[in-house]
């Protein structure tokens, strides 16, 4: 068998039947290039904010399980619709469910995690000389139970089939032409990077851009798959996610990045003493609620204060979950607060380099945005505003770091 292409298409690439034709149409001139072709399709448009919705309608809150049946449908209806336009065109093409494609999750509802693919029947599929067009967002557990892999899941698991199937790349259509150096629709000027490597991509991905799911970057990286973002709606060459980026695209800061929908939790008077820590976020992990920002402030009357940020849309699950543990952990009180959002530069040339931080802090200090909390990684620095200054702050930070397009 030849080198098998793999592609991934979003929801705006299929958001009606003339762009699934166009999207149809690029299929096929992957097939007409002599290579065997795996494309994996999101829910038409805003199909699984109508669905869930949907559910909100009939149930105040909807079990998992059950949700998941739901919206799985999303990518389901786009599969036979792509596969039935290919072969109006006279490209052979079968559609596949994760199921049929043989996806195999953990039972974590809403956010399962993909533990392995089983490539028979798609490799069966791909030697009758037919297109497999798979349903992405979903898969199964061993009980058969359907499950959804999470918002931009279908990133996932074009990069874990093509991971599965051998292919050295993965191709990633979407509504834009690549990845910018800020969004382009907060910052005018941004910048379209040619290369970035996996890890700059991953703190991006992680803290606010929205273009590729952080777990189809750990994975492409986990297992060298070459992770190409293009437009699906012109031609170009997009931006490449790779190991070893180019030594002419290596600046200081690749990128600014802002999260939205961000809360904060306090705990305060938590008992200095060993195992605090896990009680308190143990439970938040088992609920699969991901923690972000943690500080920690060490007092002198044998307690701290632990301060920790959340996905708003996981507050009241989190706080929930905090004041129960805090029977056990028995700290002083729990306070919970939102409207706020995430700035963060990244850049591995960041590493080693005087000054950027403080660069980073002047800015938004002659900005008037005001800091509240601060996080760090190795190529990554993050800090917590007001939310309604965030935009300001992707901005001024574009231009103090030298990123917009001259």
């Amino acid at each position: 068998m030849s080198r098998v292409i793999v592609q991934k298409y979003g929801g705006t690439s299929v958001a009606s039947p003339a762009r699934i034709w166009r999207v149809s149409r690029r299929i096929a001139e992957s097939v007409r290039s002599g290579h065997p072709v795996v494309a994996v399709v999101s829910a038409m448009g805003h199909t699984t904010d109508r669905l869930i919705d949907l559910a909100r309608r009939v149930s105040p809150a909807p079990s998992a399980r059950e949700l998941d049946m739901l919206t799985a449908n999303g990518e389901t209806i786009t599969a036979p619709l792509v596969a039935m336009c290919l072969q109006a065109m006279g490209v052979p093409a079968i559609s596949l469910t994760g199921l049929q494609a043989g996806v195999r999750t953990s039972g974590h509802h809403s956010k399962a995690r993909i533990r392995e693919i089983e490539t028979q029947r798609i490799r069966a599929e791909l030697d009758a000389g037919r297109v497999c067009v798979v349903a992405g967002f979903q898969g199964v557990t061993e009980s058969m139970e359907i499950t959804t892999l999470g918002r931009g899941g279908s990133d996932t698991t074009a990069v874990a089939l093509a991971a599965a199937l051998g292919a050295p790349s993965c191709e990633i259509y979407t509504d834009v032409d690549g990845i910018y150096s800020a969004d382009p629709r907060v910052v005018a000027r941004a910048r379209k990077i040619a290369h970035i490597s996996y890890e700059e991509m991953l703190e991006l991905a992680a803290v606010g851009a929205k273009v590729l799911h952080p777990r189809a970057v750990e994975l492409g990286e986990l297992y060298g798959v070459e992770i190409h973002v293009r437009s699906s709606f012109k031609k170009g060459v997009g931006t490449m996610i790779v190991a070893q980026v180019p030594m002419e695209d290596r600046n200081r800061v690749r990128g600014v990045a802002h999260e939205s929908n961000v809360a904060k939790i306090t705990v305060r008077g938590v008992p200095d003493r060993p195992g605090v820590a896990a009680a308190l976020f143990e439970p938040l992990g088992a609920a699969s609620i991901s923690v972000d920002v943690i500080v920690q402030n060490v007092g002198l009357t044998g307690a701290t204060d632990i301060t920790f940020t959340v996905d708003e849309g996981e507050l009241a699950q989190a706080v929930a979950l905090v004041q129960e543990a805090n029977r056990q952990i028995g700290a002083v009180e729990v306070l919970s607060s939102g409207g706020l959002a995430k700035l963060s530069i990244v850049g591995t040339g960041m590493l080693g380099t005087p000054g950027i931080a403080a660069r980073m802090f002047r800015t938004l200090a002659e900005n008037r945005i005001n800091i509240e909390m601060i996080s760090t990684s190795e190529i990554r620095i993050t800090c917590l505003v007001d939310r309604a200054r965030a935009a300001d702050g992707v901005r001024a930070l574009h231009t103090a770091f030298e990123l917009d397009v001259k």
